[in-house]
């Protein structure tokens, strides 16, 4: 056992690699295993909540936000998807807590649509490679959003690079069957994986998000100025929305919009924040 540890350490450290046994790598995979069966009670527990992070426009007006979840552990606190949500992908827990945050993020949405302040905000929600690659995935996330009574044009579903690698034909039919009720689609991270123009070309995408990553040093790294340029100038030509994340600093903002971005996400507007702070935030923000 310890030596077959040590060799799945070695494949994931890359090929032609030498690995030894060490106790950390035993006590790693029993908290894996450990947290991966308290995941599992989590989700019947109702030990999970949604975070929201503002999505702005250039007006300082509230235009959307990004539904985030956490784990409310009952021992350990609140819990970072980064803990978690790897562990949750590995097995097929993700597909029921992937189910779990469609619900609850259009049964919010819901809700929102009767207030005044917010009815028009738009929800991007994040789906994973296996919830996508399911089956029934169309027909399941239809069903969710029509017995929640959200608008499906106020959804937009956020994927990432890594799905496109898998079947792309399948992936372009079922996107083509939830964007004829109106949902749209944000690919998410663009740049940091599999980006590819043919991608953008074949997918009915309609926004592309520029990666924290690119924004973290886009005044002091040239490269990165330029990789979020390009990205702008592409997403413009193709008539696509862009959104940056990860905007922390009022100077990078600017930078944005010099370059074209006009919405943003980050730290700079606010962290992601519980459903009644949220909906306090977009009603200052509408006053403004």
């Amino acid at each position: 056992k310890q030596a077959e540890l040590a060799m799945y350490q070695s494949k994931k450290s890359g090929k032609n690699g030498l690995k030894f046994f060490e106790p950390s790598m035993e006590s790693l995979v029993k908290e894996r295993a450990e947290m991966e069966k308290e995941l599992r009670n989590a989700i019947e527990n109702q030990e999970f909540v949604l975070y929201y992070q503002a999505q702005m426009d250039d007006a300082q007006k509230v235009v959307g936000a990004e539904a985030l979840v956490r784990w409310n552990h009952p021992s350990k606190g609140l819990i970072s998807p980064l803990d978690f949500i790897p562990i949750a992908e590995e097995s097929d827990i993700i597909l029921k807590l992937g189910n779990w945050i469609l619900k609850s993020a259009c049964d919010e949405l819901y809700r929102w649509s009767l207030t005044d302040t917010m009815h028009n905000i738009t929800l991007a929600i994040n789906v994973s490679v296996k919830q996508f690659s399911q089956n029934n995935f169309v027909k399941s996330t239809l069903s969710i959003i029509e017995q929640s009574g959200a608008n499906p044009k106020l959804i937009k579903l956020e994927i990432t690079e890594s799905m496109l690698v898998e079947d792309k034909a399948g992936i372009v039919e079922k996107m083509d069957k939830l964007k004829e009720v109106g949902i749209r689609f944000s690919l998410d991270d663009f740049g940091t994986g599999y980006s590819s123009l043919s991608y953008l070309k074949q997918l009915p995408i309609d926004q592309l998000k520029i990666d924290q990553s690119f924004v973290k040093d886009i005044l002091i790294d040239k490269n990165d100025e330029t990789i979020c340029k390009s990205t702008i100038a592409i997403a413009q030509s193709m008539g696509l929305n862009v959104i940056a994340e990860g905007v922390e600093t009022a100077e990078q903002k600017e930078m944005l919009n010099l370059l074209g971005c006009a919405t943003y996400q980050g730290y700079l507007f606010s962290k992601p924040i519980a459903s009644k702070e949220f909906e306090l935030f977009v009603k200052a923000h509408a006053n403004l």
